[in-house]
């Protein structure tokens, strides 16, 4: 699936927003992908999920996976979709006390993962389930999200793969034009 057909869904389900947002990173952007919107879409998320099983499986023909594993709550649907499309087992760490934990499901030591996730700016989620992921005796052998936000900055120990790759407009709050022309700040995703 090419770059513009997958920012089409984005657009044609009103998960591409253009505003003034600040993004999990603490960033402020004018651009916000709501996948949300695109995840009320069942057929339209699956076929974007099996696109990226299918890029993944292209550019990494070596890829072993026992399980796909995601962070609640934006990446639950995709590392769902991505795991039935690759026949393998899912599960999922969320939050505690503000932080990523593994709490519902066991890792078996050497247990290969794929790490899906939605979007990333500076992939700090994901971080948090490679960290454990590697806690708890398992290997990450990819991670694939949906839109790769950092412009190639995201960088991991394992290899990324993503159906959409962007740099967006971003500012550190401090600086950011659209603060001084007093636009309201909203903040849409997860925290």
């Amino acid at each position: 699936m090419k770059q513009e057909e997958v920012m089409k869904l984005f657009e044609e389900t009103g998960a591409l927003l253009n505003g003034h947002f600040e993004l999990r990173s603490g960033l402020h952007s004018n651009r916000f992908f709501q996948c949300a919107h695109l995840l009320q879409h069942p057929r339209v998320s699956a076929r974007l999920c099996e696109a990226l099983v299918e890029k993944m499986k292209a550019e990494l023909a070596d890829l072993e996976v026992d399980t796909v594993i995601a962070p609640a709550m934006g990446g639950i649907t995709i590392g769902h979709e991505v795991a039935r499309s690759m026949d393998v087992r899912f599960i999922f760490v969320e939050k505690e006390d503000d932080v990523l934990k593994l709490r519902r499901f066991k890792i078996k030591q050497g247990e290969r993962f794929v790490i899906a996730e939605d979007v990333v700016t500076r992939g700090g989620r994901v971080q948090e389930t490679v960290d454990i992921v590697k806690e708890n005796g398992g290997e990450v052998a990819a991670i694939g999200i949906l839109v790769d936000r950092s412009g190639g900055k995201a960088q991991f120990d394992a290899p990324l793969v993503s159906l959409l790759e962007i740099e967006p407009v971003t500012y550190d709050p401090s600086d950011c034009p659209l603060c001084n022309e007093g636009l309201e700040l909203v903040h849409p995703g997860s925290k």
